[in-house]
């Protein structure tokens, strides 16, 4: 279906990635937002508060980031799409309910505009560290997807894909932004309500004592009902059968988990995201992401003009990994540098799936301001010796 056009503000926009974010959840049909203020991610919810009351919509500041990220699940079983917007110590807090969205299957998306980190760290500074508490940080076996947006207009664009990507494979969706992508200004175009794709909740045509709204549809997904339907249906953080129910022993256990897990793994070709230039010839290949892309893409205008063949690879779905890519990157057998704002927390990934098939290097930096193009220039020419 395509977007509401009353949530789409067309045209051409000169935004920051957090005023971009807010609109890419209006032209996919967000309706409901929960949050608490926290620095650098702040200015989505300012929006969403000025922007929501016109549209139908509704957001609630809420006592904390714990609260917040419940609020949003109550508001998906009720029909909304909904919403939260952190950063890193909001994001900790909210661990606890991204696993209870994974094992109620409830199709949301959880902003993380990235600061410095742990703890405190720099509010107001940038940072990547939070990659792998976005994909392992609850407990438990299970799969959730993630973006890496390195522009404000890709805030927008990537907005809309995390909805469509939660509805269709009904799991929570990262958005994984950081300080600079988050605060910086670009021109944004935002199209046409009728050019943009937007994927509707997939709603079960089962009559009452016919549904169970845990049974496996396609892909593994089961379809859903909406609170107030007339549709008996049971919401539980326990281990449960298809009709919600709690069943507590090792073969529920496994039958559950595995479809949670296997109904992304096994769809993990259609999900996963690159883009790539010149890596087939290359002699060493850059893979970065988000705000990093940008300033690796410098180092690699220098090393080119020094006659280095580089080539880039660049996540745009960080989870799940692109293994399979990765792996046939690295049996050509020449280089992979990797830039990444933490120390090494893709990377471990990345090596990996490399697995030893060619030499693999990691230019690190604990945040607080981006990569000197430099820094990641010499990590290339160093490769390539």
């Amino acid at each position: 279906m395509k977007a509401d056009p009353s949530g789409v503000l067309t045209g051409r926009h000169y935004f920051d990635g957090n005023h971009a974010c807010c609109e890419g959840a209006l032209a996919a049909g967000c309706r409901f937002a929960a949050g608490y203020p926290i620095t650098p991610s702040t200015e989505v919810v300012e929006r969403i508060a000025k922007r929501f009351p016109h549209l139908g919509g509704v957001f609630i500041q809420m006592e904390d980031e714990i609260a917040s990220s419940i609020a949003l699940q109550g508001a998906v079983w009720a029909g909304k799409k909904a919403m939260t917007v952190t950063s890193g110590p909001g994001l900790s807090l909210m661990m606890e309910h991204i696993g209870l969205a994974a094992i109620t299957e409830t199709p949301c998306v959880f902003v993380d505009v990235q600061r410095g980190g742990p703890s405190t760290g720099l509010p107001t500074l940038p940072g990547q560290a939070d990659m792998m508490q976005a994909r392992w940080g609850s407990h438990g076996d299970y799969e959730l997807i993630a973006l890496a947006p390195s522009s404000p207009q890709e805030c927008f664009d990537y907005t809309v894909d995390a909805f469509n990507l939660a509805e269709t494979y009904r799991v929570p969706v990262m958005m994984m932004m950081d300080e600079c992508v988050g605060h910086m200004t670009e021109r944004v175009d935002i199209p046409a309500a009728e050019t943009i794709e937007v994927t509707p909740r997939r709603y079960t045509t089962k009559k009452k004592g016919e549904f169970k709204p845990f049974e496996p549809g396609e892909n593994m997904v089961p379809d859903m009902a909406k609170a107030g339907d007339g549709l008996r249906f049971h919401v539980t953080g326990l281990t449960h059968d298809e009709r919600g129910y709690p069943v507590i022993n090792a073969q529920a256990q496994d039958k559950l988990i595995r479809r949670l897990v296997d109904k992304i793994r096994l769809q993990a070709d259609r999900i996963v995201r690159y883009e790539e230039d010149a890596v087939e010839n290359a002699d060493v290949i850059v893979v970065s992401y988000g705000i990093t892309y940008r300033v690796a893409l410098r180092a690699i205008e220098m090393a080119r003009a020094k006659g280095v063949k580089v080539g880039s690879h660049r996540l745009v779905v960080c989870w799940p990994f692109p293994e399979k890519r990765i792996r046939e990157l690295a049996a050509r057998g020449k280089p992979i540098v990797m830039a990444e704002m933490n120390l090494g927390q893709m990377y471990w990934e990345l090596e990996r799936c490399a697995a030893g098939k060619c030499k693999t290097a990691l230019v690190s930096h604990a945040g607080g301001t981006v990569h000197n193009p430099e820094v990641i220039y010499n990590a290339i020419m160093e490769a390539v010796r």
